[in-house]
């Protein structure tokens, strides 16, 4: 489906690039600009480095004057309003409302309005719905590129989310041979740095003995392991020499 952000009147060039990066990160790349401060705001470095190699979504970016000209194809308009207005098109969370736009429009458009001064009441009552960010009550600040972090995720989720990657598979433990030897080892290191006394051991190794169960080292931190075991060997014999 045809996807546009819209910013209008936006006057810093550093949020410019970070909703191209807000965007491109959730697969979007139509991105609109409505007679913003700057004319070369596409070009300004702070747009360049706050979009973290998202440069081809400002280099497609359309300039244009007036709202009418961002509409093209369009054919669903979203606000974006943190204060409720006594007329207007309903107001709804993103979540809630979303879903129910995926798949019945030809083309959604969502509008944000200017950093200082949100949307005017105007470009507000020309859209089906206003949206707004659930907020802390009292607080309802939000940075712009933010907004569009927000409204761009929820949407990406009503379109179908894209999939989270499978993390590494983990490493088997270590088997109970490769634990019993660890721990040998470890009981020579402790006592040689005088923190396991051999003639009243208490109940230390076995204490150990369970604490490495639970943590089901693998054979490389098996390695580890061992490893500290050396070198706190090697550092007491040094100490006594």
């Amino acid at each position: 489906m045809k996807t546009r952000f819209i910013l209008i009147g936006t006057s810093h060039a550093g949020n410019v690039g970070a909703t191209a990066r807000a965007m491109k990160v959730m697969g979007f790349d139509d991105l609109v600009l409505v007679a913003p401060r700057w004319a070369d705001v596409l070009t300004r470095q702070e747009a360049v480095d706050r979009a973290s190699g998202a440069t081809d979504v400002l280099e497609k970016a359309r300039l244009v004057a007036t709202l009418d000209e961002a509409l093209d194809g369009v054919d669903t308009l979203c606000a974006t309003a943190m204060t409720p207005r006594d007329f207007g098109p309903p107001t709804a969370a993103p979540r809630e409302h979303l879903p129910l736009l995926a798949g019945r429009s030809r083309g959604v458009a969502f509008l944000f309005g200017s950093e200082r001064f949100g949307m005017r009441n105007e470009d507000v009552y020309r859209c089906h719905v206003a949206l707004t960010i659930p907020t802390a009550p009292g607080y309802g600040s939000l940075n712009l590129a933010a907004a569009v972090q927000l409204v761009a995720y929820e949407w990406r989720q009503a379109l179908g989310a894209y999939p989270v990657s499978a993390a590494a598979r983990q490493a088997d433990p270590a088997d109970a041979q490769a634990l019993a030897g660890m721990l040998e080892h470890w009981e020579r290191a402790l006592v040689e740095i005088g923190f396991l006394d051999p003639a009243a051991p208490k109940k230390l190794m076995p204490r150990l003995n369970q604490l490495f169960n639970r943590a089901q080292p693998t054979p490389e931190e098996i390695h580890i392991l061992r490893g500290v075991a050396k070198a706190m060997v090697q550092a007491a014999s040094k100490a006594k020499s």
